[in-house]
């Protein structure tokens, strides 16, 4: 029955110490790992595999890049998502674990700002909901198989005001703006479940919590950081949550771990 946790770091090697302390207390089976922001020959494989974790990696040199960890296996690995030849960010990671488990470590484009300097949509934004599209397309074929299925990481989207804490303030952002929604809603109607939300499904549950103006004292959360299960992996989920308590750790990454447990 393992346990698979997404989480964006905010630098894999700032964070070292409180990820390896998480790992060890919580002990997830599986880890899918953003924002580690190195390339790969700089990624800390040894001190992972010190704690009984195989890697797979996807890097770039100080921003984006994307992580696999797995104690169960690690086969099958596959990077950048499909669909735009010319997208050299990482930000897209899949392999199998455990044998039958497909996985996928993903880093969805912030957006912002929405507007440009000519007032129309900027590339930044429209960028965004490209990837969106590619992930949409790539996620409905990861759908055809058979074997369960989780897409994990940090979407950058917020679908509903559930998921924030001031939905208003956050109306014109990228990540709640109808056209991010909408792609986000049109994964879901694929058949996608938010494992998370199966077992919380009272609002107030969040991810993120910014370093600026006392957003984690004050609770002054998002709910942005998702695992999305394929109906073959839904059948199977037992539990589901989020652990906020590494966010209120010294230099702590401003995400908290996501996390499900399956009965596969």
């Amino acid at each position: 029955m393992p346990i698979v946790a997404t989480w964006n770091v905010n630098s894999v090697r700032a964070r070292l110490p409180g990820i390896c302390d998480w790992l060890k207390s919580f002990s997830p089976d599986v880890v899918l790992l953003q924002e580690i922001k190195c390339q790969d020959a700089d990624f800390p494989e040894m001190e992972f595999k010190a704690l009984g974790y195989d890697c797979a990696v996807h890097g770039q040199k100080s921003y984006n890049g994307v992580a696999i960890l797995s104690r169960i296996g690690l086969t099958e690995v596959a990077a950048r998502l499909p669909g735009d030849e010319t997208d050299e960010q990482a930000r897209y990671l899949e392999a199998t674990v455990g044998g039958r488990l497909r996985v996928a470590a993903l880093y969805l484009p912030n957006g912002n700002p929405v507007r440009g300097d000519d007032g129309g949509t900027s590339d930044k934004f429209r960028a965004k909901l490209a990837w969106m599209e590619r992930l949409n397309a790539h996620a409905e074929k990861l759908l055809r198989g058979d074997r369960p299925v989780l897409l994990g990481g940090d979407f950058n989207v917020i679908p509903t005001p559930a998921d924030c804490y001031d939905p208003p303030a956050w109306a014109g952002d990228a990540l709640m703006r109808p056209e991010t929604r909408a792609r986000f809603n049109a994964l879901m109607h694929q058949g996608w479940t938010d494992a998370v939300r199966v077992f919380n499904p009272a609002p107030g549950l969040y991810s993120f919590w910014d370093y600026q103006a006392g957003a984690w004292s004050r609770n002054h959360g998002l709910r942005i950081d998702f695992l999305m299960a394929s109906p073959v992996a839904a059948d199977a989920l037992i539990r589901a949550g989020v652990d906020s308590r590494p966010r209120g750790k010294d230099k702590a990454s401003d995400h908290a771990p996501a996390w499900c447990e399956l009965a596969i």
